[in-house]
C-alpha cells in the first residue's frame, strides 16, 4: 500500500547533511495536511538516548540516527532508520505512516539498519546495538 504523500526535499537535504557527518540524527514528520513528509528536527546531540526521548509516547515519527559502536575491529559507524509507531498512536495515523513510509525510505539511500518500534524496547540502544553487531 502507498499513500499520494511526497518526501520534501528539506527532508533529502537534511538526510544529507547527517550522511556528511553534520548531524546525530533527523527526525521526520508528516505535515500537518498529511500531503508531505518534512524535518521535525534534526540534532548534533551524540547522545542515543537524546534521540529516543525524541520521538513521542503518542505519535508515530520516523528517525535517522548515525549509530557508533565498538567492535574488535574497532569504531564502527551505521546509519539506523527507525519506524516509530507506539501502541498509544490513533490507528489512522499509524495507518497513514504505514503507508507512507517506503516512500520516504525510497529517498534515503545507505540505510544499514532497519528497526521497527512500537515499544522503547524494540529502539532501545541495547536492541540496535545487537543488531548492529548481527550486521542487520
Amino acid at each position: 500500500m502507498t499513500s499520494a504523500v511526497t518526501v520534501s526535499e528539506v527532508c533529502r537535504q537534511e538526510y544529507q547533511a547527517l550522511k556528511l557527518g553534520k548531524h546525530k540524527y533527523v527526525i521526520f514528520n508528516l505535515s500537518e495536511d498529511n500531503t508531505e513528509i518534512v524535518v521535525e528536527k534534526v540534532s548534533s546531540s551524540a547522545e542515543y538516548e537524546d534521540f529516543i526521548a525524541d520521538l513521542p509516547e503518542t505519535e508515530c515519527r520516523w528517525g535517522v540516527y548515525d549509530f557508533e559502536y565498538e567492535t574488535e575491529a574497532g569504531k564502527q559507524k551505521e546509519l539506523v532508520f527507525v519506524s516509530w509507531s507506539p501502541d498509544a498512536a490513533k490507528i489512522k495515523q499509524k495507518m497513514l505512516f504505514a503507508a507512507s513510509q517506503e516512500e520516504l525510505r525510497r529517498s534515503l539511500k545507505d540505510i544499514a539498519i532497519d528497526i521497527k518500534g512500537i515499544e522503547l524496547s524494540e529502539v532501545a540502544y541495547e536492541s540496535v546495538l545487537g543488531k548492529a553487531r548481527r550486521g542487520n
